[in-house]
């Protein structure tokens, strides 16, 4: 489960597998629809009678960036036949152009050779009622089905593509076009529907250790007009200064940052501005910020990370503040705002046009009304926005107060049981466990901290005392309940059983120890929180060869059977890097953060992208990569 490129502009997002395959291809929205659905674009190539596809166990392959660009580098070399072809790819900054430059080179004799591009899309996210076919007025391939267009074409010395077939994919028994391209021809087939998919060759003769260069594109739209005048736009700016304009906007966007890098070098340096990068590529223009878009994910369940959840999005929008980048968390913020609910919290997941994600968390608990929320979410967004506010000194930002901040206030005062003062029960951050949790109570903290500040500065007066009480009270039920003194440290949750009687959760959490330090519960020096760290440390540093930090001690999700250890994590293990550097007094003090740092980058794939998790024998990616969180 792995895309190891992604490519995108805020409206389109393109995800490459290992073996440089097309395997998400999403528009409008980063994240929805997404048209090809974990299928696959397919590269092949035909030598005197031998055909390979790119993506077989013959090709050595590299995949990586240019640097500090969304361009793909890649190299494919193929020994026994002789071929190296060198890739070059992107998504054009402003226009919906997916762009392919195709260099070709010839290490044997000289020969003719033909290199072949299938294509399978399932536009609108289904393979029922499309149609593919070529278009001789503009020498291209269209692949249609209702408000959704996608023309591939292509060129060499000017010229466009020789062969071409549209056929049926995935129906009766027929496995696809691109089965056509194996034997070096493709029939010509000019029109299909219903379950389709299509394919385009370009053959040419080379000396040896010559090279033949050929543009690959494919323009998206809402009609065929559309995705023509783009197809012309390519004409008239010239396929390279397309992607010369588009590799120099990323660079110049990347030295909008404020962090000054200096006195860190090489590639921690590089993962940085990567991860900068992969995370803007996972916003949606409309600013909803996906948690992923790889959707090998669904092999569990049929659902996808494609998902805007509150709470990550919330610590993304953080750290692009961080990083010196405005508009992106501000629009994140407004778009809380829109989808914030009449009761007064933030539902566990949005899909980036703003409607309600897919769930799994019942309405009822015992007959009765469960809300099922994770109030760290509504919470979390409270908190970041204030730190937006104070950090731009954004005058913009009253305009959220009665939409958004006042009513989540109130709700965060209200949700609380009124012997301990703490929230009502939720589901974890995890969205596994239903209780009390510290990581939600610290962040509730925040939240109300937060709404009195708010309050404060735009003159409810009122409000904020109400909001400052009930952030004061959810601190002491902090330490008066969530504190195990037997055990020396803090305790994941507590939550009740059927008679209402208190029930600890000693399950030992990386997000327990964090929620506290992050959310200013208790400063990092504190003696309970050094004994929370140390006991959290021992128990869920991963022994075997990965290192890294699980999430939490027993951890099943992806885990590879019931005898083997946890799969450590990116974000916890992080985490623990945010605790050394909270107590560092001085530069020696940094040198356990910068080691975890330092795991991290040589952990990531050569493309510098992080997964959610990884193999914790292997160092394999595990689950969905990349994870916007893990990057953030």
């Amino acid at each position: 489960m792995t895309r190891h490129i992604i490519l995108g502009n805020g409206n389109m997002l393109v995800c490459l597998d290992k073996d440089a395959r097309i395997r998400d291809f999403y528009y409008p929205y980063v994240g929805q629809e997404n048209h090809v659905s974990s299928k696959s674009h397919r590269i092949g190539v035909w030598i005197e009678e031998k055909f390979s596809w790119i993506s077989s166990d013959e090709w050595n392959i590299s995949i990586k960036y240019k640097d500090d660009t969304l361009t793909s580098d890649i190299t494919a070399y193929n020994k026994d036949m002789k071929i190296k072809v060198n890739m070059n790819e992107t998504v054009h900054h402003e226009k919906n152009i997916y762009l392919r430059n195709v260099k070709v080179e010839n290490l044997g004799g000289k020969r003719e050779i033909r290199i072949f591009f299938s294509q399978e899309f399932q536009v609108s996210e289904s393979n029922i009622g499309d149609t593919v076919y070529f278009d001789p007025i503009t020498n291209s391939i269209v692949n249609y089905k209702g408000r959704r267009y996608f023309l591939i074409g292509g060129e060499m010395n000017g010229k466009p593509f020789t062969d071409y077939a549209a056929g049926v994919s995935g129906s009766d028994e027929k496995k696809g076009t691109y089965l056509d391209a194996e034997d070096g021809y493709l029939s010509g087939n000019a029109i299909e529907h219903g379950s389709v998919d299509s394919a385009i060759g370009f053959k040419f003769s080379l000396d040896k250790n010559r090279s033949k260069r050929i543009n690959y594109w494919i323009t998206v739209g809402k009609d065929h007009g559309e995705v023509s005048d783009l197809r012309e736009l390519i004409f008239e700016k010239g396929f390279d200064n397309l992607v010369l304009e588009t590799e120099m906007h990323w660079k110049e966007w990347l030295d909008k940052s404020s962090i000054k890098l200096n006195p860190i070098k090489g590639d921690l340096r590089e993962l940085f501005r990567r991860s900068l990068l992969i995370v803007r590529a996972q916003t949606d223009d409309n600013r909803a910020i996906i948690a992923s878009n790889d959707t090998d994910i669904f092999k569990f369940k049929e659902d996808t990370y494609s998902y805007m959840w509150p709470r990550d999005g919330a610590l993304v929008a953080r750290s692009f503040d961080k990083a010196g980048y405005f508009d992106i968390p501000h629009k994140f913020f407004k778009f809380c705002s829109r989808v914030f609910g009449r009761g007064g919290y933030l539902l566990p997941k949005y899909r980036p046009d703003g409607s309600v994600g897919s769930s799994w968390h019942s309405w009822l608990k015992n007959g009765h009304l469960q809300l099922p929320i994770q109030e760290d979410e509504t919470a979390l967004v409270l908190d970041a926005l204030w730190k937006h506010y104070k950090q731009h000194n954004c005058e913009e930002t009253k305009e959220f107060y009665e939409q958004f901040i006042k009513r989540a206030g109130d709700f965060l005062t209200g949700f609380r049981e009124e012997g301990t003062g703490l929230p009502k029960e939720s589901y974890d951050l995890w969205e596994e466990k239903l209780g009390v949790h510290t990581f939600t109570c610290a962040a509730v903290y925040a939240g109300l901290e937060a709404a009195g500040n708010f309050a404060e500065e735009f003159g409810d007066y009122a409000g904020k005392e109400r909001y400052e009480r009930a952030a004061r009270e959810v601190r002491e039920g902090i330490l008066q309940y969530l504190y195990d003194s037997e055990e020396e440290m803090f305790i994941k949750g507590i939550y009740y059983n059927e008679k209402g009687e208190i029930i600890k959760d000693k399950t030992i959490d990386m997000s327990t120890a964090y929620g506290l330090i992050e959310f200013n519960v208790l400063e990092c020096s504190d003696e309970k929180i050094i004994r929370t760290i140390e006991k959290t440390h021992d128990k869920l540093w991963c022994m075997a060869p990965c290192g890294g930090v699980y999430r939490y001690e027993n951890d099943n999700y992806f885990k590879p059977s019931e005898n083997e250890v946890p799969n450590p994590w990116y974000i916890s293990t992080f985490w623990l890097a945010e605790y050394y550097i909270a107590k560092a007094r001085n530069i020696n003090d940094l040198k356990p953060a910068e080691d975890l740092l330092k795991w991290a980058s040589e952990k990531a794939l050569p493309s510098g992208v992080f997964s959610e998790q990884l193999d914790p024998y292997t160092g394999e990616p595990k689950s969905v990569s990349p994870l916007t969180w893990s990057h953030a």
